[in-house]
């Protein structure tokens, strides 16, 4: 047989064409498997996609402005910078400073434990276990000004000890050191018990309040007498 025709044969040969057909075959997985395995690691290597902002509610200018005058309530536009801040007016100067430093030395050694209570129904006083009487007798007399006041009349039992709470958390915050809480003697209540005065008596005494109050009193005739009492706070 001619050399031709050899080469007719072996190209004719079924075999032949069913190995090129598998070798192209796995030639195009390969490729596949690379083109794949490529995307794959690009996919990793991308950073994902920044989260979409949340949309919140619609402000109004209206609002938006009721917003920052809220935020900028009792700030002061700073003029000189090299000067000290005017002193707030609305935080009054102890009147004694004595009483100021025996209310120190009282924090120093006040421990924990039961509000010693005394009085009646009309004037009645309290202060935390080793707290000087002579604080007491300051605080009865008027050594300390009032810089914050609260007036109870109106409101209900649950809505005071709200109030109670958090205004005496809020003037500590504020750093002030007595406050007038007015409960009121009870005269347009059925039967004239003063409820609230009552009330306001055990809870300045109960450790959920007491553990901002130092000592409380009945105040004088010009700040609201039976009717009110003062609260000395701790620092």
């Amino acid at each position: 047989m001619s050399q031709k025709k050899k080469d007719e044969a072996f190209h004719n040969n079924p075999f032949k064409s069913a190995i090129k057909a598998m070798k192209d075959q796995e030639k195009k997985e390969a490729q596949d498997k690379a083109a794949a395995a490529a995307a794959e690691a690009a996919k990793r290597k991308a950073p994902p996609p920044p989260p979409k902002a949340k949309k919140g509610p619609k402000v109004s200018e209206a609002d938006e402005a009721a917003l920052f005058y809220s935020a900028m309530d009792g700030v002061q536009q700073i003029t000189n910078r090299g000067e000290a801040p005017a002193p707030n007016p609305r935080l009054p100067e102890i009147i004694d400073e004595n009483a100021e430093a025996l209310a120190e030395l009282s924090e120093l050694v006040a421990g924990q434990g039961d509000f010693d209570i005394t009085g009646g129904d009309e004037y009645f006083e309290g202060a935390g276990p080793g707290i000087d009487r002579n604080l007491l007798r300051s605080l009865r007399r008027g050594d300390f000004s009032v810089q914050g006041r609260l007036d109870l009349h109106g409101m209900t039992q649950a809505a005071a000890r709200d109030a109670v709470e958090r205004f005496l958390a809020d003037s500590r915050r504020s750093k002030k050191r007595c406050v007038l809480i007015v409960h009121g003697r009870g005269l347009n209540s059925k039967d004239q018990i003063p409820v609230l005065k009552e009330s306001v008596r055990e809870w300045l005494s109960q450790k959920r309040v007491g553990n901002m109050v130092l000592a409380f009193a009945t105040a004088r005739p010009q700040d609201g007498g039976t009717g009110a009492v003062y609260v000395l706070l701790r620092r």
